[in-house]
């Protein structure tokens, strides 16, 4: 299973930041061990790539060192060439995972960060530079039209959000948008306080445990089937659900997480759609609990890949 990275730009946050950047090279050394995953370094995606999504001001603006005090305060970064450098191929590794997922014949790929979805066309928030899964959906539903030789057939993409704070910034980028449906189950009265309107929006109360939680996500992805029928599907796997989260005001144990994970892409394999899995949110009071759970997530997206290749099914083409 290839899996994507950009572990090896760390941004310089000041001491006692609450950002937990150690996580994704602690996760990238753990998944390395293992030779079923197949690492590859992400490629920055281009000024051109971002200009689908974000507009042409504010990607300049992150370029040259040009955000406000404030733009950088709602990021929650501090400005620095590290900073553009990480964005740009974290936004790479959710590209590349998801042309290999769709178009190279693998069903599913990763990327070990990602799930920036905060991020508005035309500013940041909450951790998130540029928009890797908005960006990922705009370029694949081009290269989708290019192989469509001219024929009007549009990509359809599904954006699974169940990170617990919800994706304003993509449920804002994709409003009346037929396309891209984006589904989003997070915490009611968590980050971010004003909310946009998803496609799908299931919000949960404080302290939801599994089974409230894996009822909730089987009636979404119902509701999904009978409004949508996807091509590709972006799935942001957070951990910030899990009980060990200190950010998430949710109550998964473990066995809840996983059973999470395998809803979803059992979910997927039933209709044979290719996914790319991006990680989003964790923030556990120790950074230990954030990788086991997230490991376990890897373990099952595994899983899924494995059942893709005992089918060998041929790379895909637009219809």
């Amino acid at each position: 299973m290839q899996v994507f990275y950009a572990t090896q730009f760390v941004l310089p946050l000041p001491a006692g930041h609450r950002f937990p950047m150690e996580k994704y090279r602690l996760l990238r050394d753990a998944l390395a061990a293992d030779p079923a995953y197949r690492l590859r370094q992400a490629e920055p995606v281009s000024d051109g790539e971002l200009a689908l999504v974000h507009t042409p001001a504010y990607i300049e603006a992150v370029q040259h060192g040009r955000l406000t005090p404030a733009q950088q305060r709602e990021i929650g970064f501090p400005w620095s060439e590290a900073m553009v450098e990480r964005a740009r191929r974290s936004v790479g590794a959710t590209v590349q995972a998801a042309r290999v997922a769709l178009f190279g014949g693998e069903g599913v790929a990763a990327n070990v960060a990602g799930g920036t979805h905060h991020a508005y066309a035309d500013r940041g928030g909450g951790f998130c530079v540029f928009n890797d899964v908005a960006v990922a959906a705009r370029l694949m539903q081009a290269e989708w039209a290019r192989a469509a030789a001219g024929r009007h057939v549009a990509l359809r993409v599904a954006i699974i959000d169940l990170d617990v704070h919800q994706g304003n910034g993509t449920a804002h980028i994709f409003r009346a948008d037929p396309t891209v449906f984006t589904l989003s189950l997070h915490g009611a009265r968590n980050f971010p306080f004003r909310k946009e309107r998803s496609d799908l929006d299931v919000e949960l109360p404080d302290g939801c445990g599994d089974a409230e939680y894996l009822e909730a996500l089987q009636q979404a992805l119902q509701t999904l089937q009978q409004r949508f029928e996807p091509d590709l599907a972006l799935y942001l796997a957070g951990a910030d659900p899990h009980e060990g989260d200190r950010l998430g005001r949710l109550a998964l144990t473990d066995r809840g997480m996983q059973a999470r994970d395998q809803l979803v892409f059992d979910w997927l394999w039933q209709r044979r759609v290719p996914v790319a899995m991006v990680m989003a949110g964790g923030y556990g009071r120790d950074i230990a609990t954030t990788v086991r759970v997230q490991r376990q997530t890897f373990a099952q997206a595994l899983q899924h890949w494995q059942r893709w290749q005992g089918q060998r099914p041929p790379a895909v083409q637009p219809p």
